[in-house]
């Protein structure tokens, strides 16, 4: 998970039961090398999850985005209860999103993409850059040495996101900190996550009633209005996305940020192009999402509701897929050196968004917010430094994502 484990990874499928999965990493920066062996050799293997039930992982950059992009491999299947699943004792929501498949996904996309078109998102720049400014300007005053995970990457996507929904400044810190519980993935938290969920879902559908009592023009009046005029989705679907969409739109682009300022920090050649020519913040920006891996298991579960090929194996009904993105996006057949850190690499379709029907809704919103943050941040304060040596830096522990408890600075 993200603390650090520095055990070599167990060879992939001996012909016994299969190897233990997440994989080991020495660096929460980089993918476990298992991935590039799997993907010169194979591909498609067989691994065994925390719950202990058993599932493919693919690895390929070509094949992730066939499983993505199949509708033989169902994000609905996966929630039923006799589907494998990654962590002991955690289900999927069926209610979610990002757990439909067409048509419902189709239904729910649709209603919800008028907020997140490019132009609706380009029409927050001004809003978010306000935000940046008054946080840069807070750990200024504050003076040296700064947290960029406290001052700038764990508030901006917050305030961003509550905005959006219209939830209260007041209420900001409570879903910050439900969402950082809900990602606990230690046996001994799972009650602690449960409850945190639990009580998120109770405030969402407290504030869906006073909304109707009161309407407003956010995206949270969009989705009561979708509701209660239309019938267009369900009470459950509607409080279950505004939830999925505080909990990825907060905790997901907060620890990107922070790890792709500790990215470009142990890069300093790249850094120094980028203060050198701010016009390649875009590029840096998809460089940096290709090359930081995202979630510690690198996908979300899948199960292939027929019989598929895959890479030269037989999937068959009911069995488990996780397309991992960590992989497919180090992947040798796609990319020149892919373990090269390189902001003038010419842009690629890397798969941190996912790809097909399930391609992140919030991809641009995300983007803008790590543009401005990052370009703000080193523009703001030149000579930005690590105050403390690298391996002194406090990374999360039992998190689904790879994530900086604090990323001390100096400037």
């Amino acid at each position: 998970m993200a603390q650090l484990d520095e055990e070599a990874p167990r060879p992939a499928d001996a012909g016994g039961t299969p190897p233990s999965f997440p994989f080991p990493i020495t660096s929460a920066l980089d993918p476990s090398p298992e991935y590039a062996r799997l993907r010169a050799e194979k591909p498609v293997s067989r691994v065994t999850l925390p719950s202990g039930d058993t599932a493919w992982i693919v690895t390929r950059y070509e094949d992730v985005r066939f499983v993505f992009n199949d509708a033989r491999f169902s994000r609905q299947a996966a929630t039923r209860p006799e589907a494998p699943k990654l962590m002991p004792g955690v289900e999927g929501d069926p209610d979610s999103i990002v757990s439909k498949d067409a048509p419902d996904h189709t239904r729910l996309r649709r209603l919800v993409a008028p907020a997140f078109t490019v132009r609706r998102i380009e029409g927050m720049r001004e809003g978010i850059q306000s935000t940046v400014d008054g946080l840069l300007d807070a750990m200024e005053e504050a003076g040296k040495p700064g947290d960029v995970v406290s001052s700038l990457a764990g508030p901006l996507p917050i305030i961003t996101i509550c905005d959006l929904l219209g939830v209260p400044p007041a209420d900001r810190d409570r879903f910050r900190e439900w969402s950082d519980t809900m990602f606990r993935t230690s046996p001994d938290e799972l009650e602690t996550a449960v409850a945190a969920r639990n009580a998120l879902i109770g405030y969402l559908a407290a504030m869906v009633q006073q909304r109707r009592a009161k309407p407003a023009d956010d995206l949270l009046g969009v989705l009561i209005a979708a509701r209660d005029n239309d019938d267009r989705l369900s009470e459950r679907e509607l409080i279950s996305f505004a939830g999925g969409l505080i909990v990825a739109g907060y905790e997901t682009t907060a620890n990107r940020l922070a790890n792709a300022v500790l990215v470009l920090l142990r890069n300093p050649d790249q850094l120094e192009l980028l203060r050198a020519d701010p016009e390649l913040i875009a590029d840096a920006v998809e460089e940096l999402l290709r090359f930081i891996p995202g979630g510690a298991a690198g996908g979300l579960m899948r199960v292939a509701v027929e019989d598929v090929e895959v890479g030269g194996e037989l999937i068959r009904a009911g069995d488990g897929v996780i397309a991992i993105t960590n992989s497919a996006n180090r992947d040798e057949s796609v990319w020149d050196s892919p373990d090269r850190f390189d902001i003038t690499r010419k842009p690629g379709s890397h798969t941190s968004f996912g790809h097909g029907i399930h391609h992140c809704v919030g991809a641009q919103l995300a983007r803008l917010e790590l543009q401005i943050g990052i370009g703000t941040l080193l523009r703001r304060f030149p000579g930005l430094r690590l105050a403390v040596p690298e391996a002194e830096l406090p990374w999360k522990k039992n998190v689904v994502i790879h994530a900086l408890e604090a990323l001390p600075v100096t400037w």
